[in-house]
């Protein structure tokens, strides 16, 4: 399947089903979002990266528009619906201010992996706990996807990218379990470092060398 939709390039990335706000300043957005409003329709969010506008991005619906402004700023709830690729950019439209796109939506498989989603999920923790962070993902356990916990995981905004292109649960479990088994070594080492040096200059209990032996 592919279709026009106007689109709102960010450096962000958004999953299917994490709920984003926004706060629209630009003349452009402003419009675009007034109109997708008004209609009912969804608008395209494709990454931006230091190497500029991404192939690949999320469709997202308002689901509520929070304030306006008297300078018409508005702040909006959205959600993120489902991973599009770009085929075509269209960069001018007539009588509109921002620009829009044709996309196609790729097959994605979700087949939950309970096992390997809790491997991930205890990971995450004990990162959280080294680093003294506390989250709460709203939701059991069991419910738990790869998509509700990636931004979670310390990925930078290119990890966070390169898993949105993946398009099996089992693929995306697999790069966030990578990810974390390179990164927690790395955050225990840095915490026995911090222990050994808030210890410097306290006294020490030390059982001394025994000649004897």
């Amino acid at each position: 399947m592919t279709n026009f939709i106007p689109i709102f390039p960010l450096g962000i990335v958004v999953y299917p089903g994490e709920q984003v706000n926004l706060h629209i300043f630009e003349p452009r957005y402003k419009q675009l979002i007034t109109e997708c409003y008004a209609e009912a329709k969804p608008f395209g969010i494709p990454v931006v990266l230091e190497k500029g506008l991404s192939e690949m991005g999320t469709l997202v619906t308002i689901t509520g528009i929070a304030e306006v402004y008297e300078d018409g700023k508005m702040d909006i709830h959205t959600k993120g619906l489902q991973v599009f690729r770009t085929l075509e950019l269209i960069r001018s439209i007539p009588d509109k201010l921002y620009s829009g796109a044709i996309v196609t939506y790729p097959n994605n498989g979700e087949t939950r992996q309970p096992k390997l989603m809790q491997r991930v999920l205890d990971n995450i923790r004990e990162l959280h706990r080294l680093l003294n962070i506390q989250k709460d993902f709203h939701k059991p356990d069991d419910a738990l996807t790869s998509y509700d916990v990636a931004h979670h995981a310390g990925l930078s905004l290119e990890e966070e990218y390169e898993l949105l292109g993946l398009f099996h649960e089992i693929h995306r479990l697999e790069y966030l379990k990578q990810h974390l088994s390179k990164v927690l070594p790395v955050m225990t080492g840095m915490e026995a470092l911090k222990k050994r040096i808030q210890l410097n200059g306290h006294f020490k209990e030390l059982k001394g060398f025994n000649f004897d032996k």
